[in-house]
């Protein structure tokens, strides 16, 4: 991933989730191929986001000696989705993580004044001494990225990465102004917000792509 002209933003130019963020786009891309899509990239950009994880060395016994190697160190890993998009990306930073402990939070946008409401918060204990990976497909307004790192800190997260598959402009300045201690992964960084305050061009709701709903 190439570093953005901000600290702790990272917009990839991996050929990879290029690729498939363009199939992603195409309207007739269905659900099952825009699920799969969504867990792939959420793969690919949590294997870079994850590159600093602190390692320990542990005792194992090969089939040949025992020796000292490199593991995990500290609490496992939380990853905590924004309902209900953000839930599409879980399983692919899973697959890298499977011991990782999944929070939820749940929030839902005004069609008016397009700010978020937010209506549930559940985060793994204890929190404070976890890495937490917040995961949701659109960073469109930032809003509810922001409000929902708003309520990991408030109870006690501090070391938070935020990953996405598209952002606009407008939402990353916004969530790194508000935020600018968390590391931001993006996909793509299109190119603005409609006066819908839909990303443009975009790939459509996500929610409704990845659960097949209107």
């Amino acid at each position: 991933m190439d570093l953005y002209n901000e600290e702790n933003i990272f917009i990839s130019n991996h050929p990879l989730i290029q690729h498939k963020i363009s199939i992603m786009r195409k309207k007739e891309t269905g659900t099952n191929e825009f699920r799969r899509l969504t867990e792939e990239i959420a793969m690919l950009e949590g294997f870079e986001a994850l590159a600093d994880l602190p390692l320990k060395e542990v005792e194992v016994e090969t089939p040949i000696e025992t020796c000292m190697t490199p593991m995990i160190a500290g609490k496992t890993l939380a990853i905590v989705p924004i309902l209900r998009a953000g839930l599409g990306m879980v399983s692919g930073v899973q697959a890298l993580v499977p011991s990782a402990k999944v929070g939820h939070i749940g929030m839902y946008r005004d069609e008016e004044t397009h700010e978020p409401h937010p209506y549930y918060c559940k985060l793994p204990s204890p929190i404070e001494e976890r890495l937490i990976v917040v995961t949701d497909p659109m960073l469109a307004t930032g809003g509810s990225a922001v409000d929902a790192i708003n309520q990991i800190k408030a109870q006690g997260g501090k070391q938070i990465k935020f990953m996405c598959i598209i952002a606009a402009p407008e939402g990353l300045e916004r969530l790194h102004k508000a935020h600018p201690d968390v590391q931001i992964y993006v996909g793509h960084l299109d190119r603005q917000l409609n006066e819908a305050a839909y990303i443009c061009p975009g790939l459509g709701d996500a929610g409704d792509r990845i659960f097949g709903t209107k």
